[in-house]
């Protein structure tokens, strides 16, 4: 009798261990899985389920208690109770999954992201605004090109411009920046660098200086250069102002920066034996560059946007005036407000085109600041890595030919040459002559 063999069991068939058998098979319990870690790189759909659904509870609760229930109206009240019952609804959807920890990280992740949003928001609805109402004035070419000399508040857009505007502002920002920027910078080296209480004297005062109104700056220059020394009103005069209101921000945030950089760099210049000086200017001052353009950007922008000193201590004019030493000379935010002040609407969409014309300056000195000083440290632009590059390879060309010369110079070959016995090494250049020799003498 011949037995045949087993067969092996298929899916479908009744296997030791499968359902369908009777015996329990090895395989019988599920292996256990671990927890999964949560990735927080990635959005899952439960928090855009949790945020969207108590977005829409937020509004329909909100609704409900200012249409039925109270008697509550007006929109910031809405949107404030919106948001808080956002908050709420958001927290107790959060805490279904998470613990007391992850819950108040959430909310508050959640609110920092909202404040952003609506200063965005805000920012860009000034932008689309300032455009919008200074479209009839931007795409007239006279509107760059021409000042108002010739034109008055009657005239279309077709005649006039803000010519003088733009240059004044130019040069007014062009000579408070050549003022301030070398000063700030020396006095926050002097801050860091030289310790004591004349350094924490000064910190306090310029600390109380950046909260200094404008108004004031324009005061003290009108009443010491203008009123004291006798100078007309010019540019120079306002450019002094602007650099007084300038100069504690630069100040400031460039003593934050230089506070910034590590010790340790200072240490390593200090004990390869430099002076104080020159770690200043080869180490610290590179390591900082980026915080210290930023340092620059905030004073600009405190300044180019000001009126009142520039109304004070250079007045106005409708005339392009190219010399900042002598009579006055207007600013563009000094010509925004007196264009939008006028009840004329040709001249308001003036003024709102002088102010999309400011933004545009700004963002373009932001843009050059950032692209002369906004590299991190050790970062080299294109002309340096080449001067680096050309370098390495002059001292690689000036090591090959000295050691061709040596080569030339040293015997080749031969029991004395470089490798015999008793010759000269492969880096000696000369061949030092033998003592003479003593003959002996004969014994008698």
């Amino acid at each position: 009798m011949t037995i045949a063999p087993e067969r092996p069991a298929t899916p479908g068939g009744n296997a030791p261990g499968s359902p369908g058998s009777g015996s329990p098979g090895p395989n019988l319990r599920a292996p256990t899985v671990g927890e999964r870690r949560r990735s927080r790189s990635r959005l899952r759909a439960t928090d855009v389920y949790a945020l969207l659904g108590a977005a829409a509870a937020a509004l329909s609760l909100t609704g409900l208690l200012f249409t039925r229930l109270l008697p509550f109206s007006g929109t910031v009240g809405f949107l404030t109770v919106a948001y808080v019952l956002f908050l709420l609804l958001y927290g107790l959807l959060v805490s279904f999954d998470e613990d007391g920890p992850a819950v108040r990280d959430r909310i508050a992740a959640v609110v920092v992201q909202s404040l952003g949003l609506v200063m965005v928001t805000a920012l860009a609805c000034v932008v689309v605004y300032t455009l919008w109402e200074g479209r009839k004035a931007l795409p007239h070419l006279n509107f760059f090109t021409q000042d108002m000399a010739e034109a008055g508040p009657l005239d279309p857009l077709t005649a006039g411009g803000i010519l003088h505007a733009i240059l004044g502002t130019l040069e007014q920002i062009a000579i408070a920046l050549a003022i301030t920027v070398p000063t700030g910078l020396l006095c926050a080296v002097f801050l860091n660098e030289v310790p004591g209480r004349f350094a924490r004297f000064v910190r306090t005062v310029v600390e109380a200086m950046t909260a200094l109104p404008s108004i004031v700056a324009g005061l003290f220059i009108y009443a010491t250069i203008i009123l004291a020394l006798g100078f007309d009103r010019s540019g120079f005069a306002a450019s002094l102002a602007l650099a007084v209101m300038m100069l504690p921000i630069i100040i400031r945030a460039a003593d934050v920066v230089i506070r910034l950089v590590p010790g340790n760099l200072r240490e390593a210049a200090y004990a390869l034996g430099t002076s104080r000086w020159r770690t200043v200017w080869h180490v610290v001052l590179p390591t900082a560059r980026s915080g210290l353009t930023t340092s620059v950007i905030l004073g600009t922008a405190r300044g180019v946007g000001e009126t009142s000193p520039v109304l004070l201590t250079a007045g106005f004019t409708a005339e392009a005036n190219v010399d900042p030493f002598s009579g006055p000379q207007v600013s563009l935010p000094l010509a925004t407000f007196e264009f939008v002040k006028s009840p004329e609407p040709t001249m308001i969409a003036r003024g709102f085109g002088t102010a999309a014309v400011l933004m545009a300056l700004v963002l373009l000195l932001f843009v050059v600041a950032r692209v002369i000083g906004g590299r991190g440290p050790g970062q080299l632009t294109r002309r340096q890595e080449h001067r680096r590059v050309r370098a390495s390879r002059q001292d690689a060309e000036r090591f090959a030919a000295r050691a061709a010369r040596a080569a030339r110079v040293a015997p080749a070959g031969g029991p004395s040459g470089p490798g015999g016995p008793g010759g000269p090494g492969p880096n000696s250049l000369t061949k030092q002559p033998s003592p003479p020799r003593t003959p002996r003498r004969s014994a008698p």
